[in-house]
């Protein structure tokens, strides 16, 4: 069911400081570090995007977004646009889901964009990936992409 009020994990261009904020900016009530895990990051063409981890070992670092309450249907709309999600499409890049992550406040059920099939097929092959999992560090990796 992707009509439920769950909170978001954001952990790219969403948060505090990135170019696609503003979508979210003045529409929260609280941002709580978190981490997805058994998620990997890789970088695409100026955005992150996760997949599942197959060792289950890697996380992803981001941020729980509480949506204001009258604001939660626009705010997920303007969301699914971004991330270009449609439910079922098989053309999505990216898929809302639903995972656990683990923060300040333990274990939250939260909706999170991660890769869908287009990406999966277009990118994944020649993505480098973020080993540390957090996007906000990304600038800080070697050029030549040996840290990423």
């Amino acid at each position: 069911m992707t009509d439920r009020r769950l909170p978001f994990f954001v952990y790219g261009t969403l948060l505090p400081g990135e170019r696609n904020h503003r979508l979210l900016a003045g529409r929260t009530r609280s941002w709580t570090p978190a981490v997805l895990p058994g998620t990997l990051l890789f970088l695409g063409p100026g955005y992150p995007f996760a997949v599942a981890d197959p060792a289950g070992a890697a996380q992803v670092r981001g941020e729980v977004v509480e949506i204001a309450e009258d604001l939660y249907d626009a705010v997920r709309a303007d969301l699914d646009r971004l991330e270009t999600y449609a439910p079922g499409d098989p053309a999505n890049r990216y898929e809302r889901v639903s995972r656990a992550v683990r923060g300040g406040r333990g274990e939250t059920e939260v909706w999170v964009y991660v890769a869908g099939p287009a990406i999966i097929r277009d990118l994944l092959p020649t993505a480098g990936r973020i080993r540390d999992g957090d996007w906000r560090r990304r600038d800080s990796l070697t050029a030549d992409g040996a840290d990423v």
